[in-house]
């Protein structure tokens, strides 16, 4: 049966959905905290593992969502959702700017940059304490009034979902192919008639709005809002989590995601965590550059794409025997 994987994957979709209310409260925080890190990977690898622009100022905008969707609902009293499209539009004009200004650098000048940007907007947070209160924490709007955490496991699910339908649909179009090629060559992206500063200024644009949806969500579902939420820390999370997945698919970053931080909470109260995590990492980097699922994904792709062989005339001879 061909495109099998994709079948098999709505299944598996379908039982998560219907079996999560046999979770604790604990698990299905776990659960909707890396569909969170899911979203937001996936974006990434949108920049760097498609595009080639690595970045580190993907947690900022994540930031810059959250509070604006926050502020906004707190300021206003507009609907919850309304303020999360509008922290999504925010993101997406900011990363479109970024990407502007960063058209002509590549490598470690970008990472610097966007670091440097990450540093802003995480210290001017923090400083603004009348407006976003600083590092004691932005009270939010909660999404939901129950207390259970399923309603917020749904909607992290949906967002996911519908994150992965937009993202893919782009990779999988003629942008998809630009946004490769200009990761693989520039020079000769553009010498083939690709606009390569267009399509740069997108990928930003588009990773940096999923990025302020994930942000959007995190501020309404934790219900207090820091500026650490914007840290080199968690970028560097983000970072390691798409790695290991593999970052130059969209299945595979968001596998990474969800395995690493289950892996995370199962090993919380072992001291050796981090360590037994930077091994991952390292044995990650010198055995399977593109990501520890990636093989698998490929194997999993290969199974629903195989066709029978089909049966050969009637009077012609095989090698080995005779019909």
């Amino acid at each position: 049966m061909r495109r099998l994987h994709v079948y098999v994957l709505l299944v598996a979709a379908v039982a998560a959905l219907v079996y999560a209310r046999g979770l604790n409260s604990y698990w299905l925080h776990v659960a909707i905290i890396a569909m969170f890190y899911a979203i937001l990977t996936a974006s990434w690898s949108l920049l760097a593992g498609y595009t080639g622009l690595f970045s580190l100022g993907h947690m900022a905008f994540a930031s810059i969502g959250g509070y604006a969707s926050a502020l906004l609902v707190l300021g206003t009293g507009i609907p919850i959702p309304l303020g999360m499209a509008a922290g999504v539009a925010l993101c997406f004009a900011v990363g479109g700017v970024i990407g502007w200004v960063c058209l002509r650098m590549s490598g470690p000048y970008l990472a610097i940059f966007t670091l440097a940007f990450s540093e802003i907007v995480r210290i001017t947070f923090s400083t603004e304490d009348q407006v976003t209160a600083g590092m004691a924490g932005l009270h939010t709007t909660p999404l939901f009034e129950s207390v259970s955490r399923l309603p917020y496991f749904y909607t992290a699910f949906g967002l996911l979902a519908a994150s992965l339908a937009v993202l893919g649909i782009m990779v999988h179009s003629r942008w998809g192919l630009f946004f490769r090629a200009i990761r693989e060559d520039e020079q000769a992206a553009a010498a083939c008639g690709v606009r390569v500063a267009h399509f740069r200024i997108l990928a930003f644009a588009v990773a940096s709005g999923f990025a302020g949806l994930a942000g959007g969500f995190y501020a309404h579902y934790i219900g207090v809002l820091t500026p650490s939420l914007g840290s080199l820390d968690l970028m560097a999370i983000v970072v390691v989590m798409t790695v290991i997945g593999g970052m130059e698919a969209l299945p595979t970053a968001v596998g990474g995601a969800l395995a690493v931080e289950a892996l995370l909470e199962y090993l919380r109260f072992t001291q050796w965590r981090w360590v037994l995590f930077g091994l991952l990492l390292l044995v990650t980097m010198r055995f399977a550059r593109n990501g520890l699922l990636t093989p698998v994904w490929q194997q999993f792709i290969r199974l629903g794409d195989m066709r029978p062989t089909p049966p050969a005339p009637r009077g012609v001879e095989r090698e080995g025997s005779r019909v």
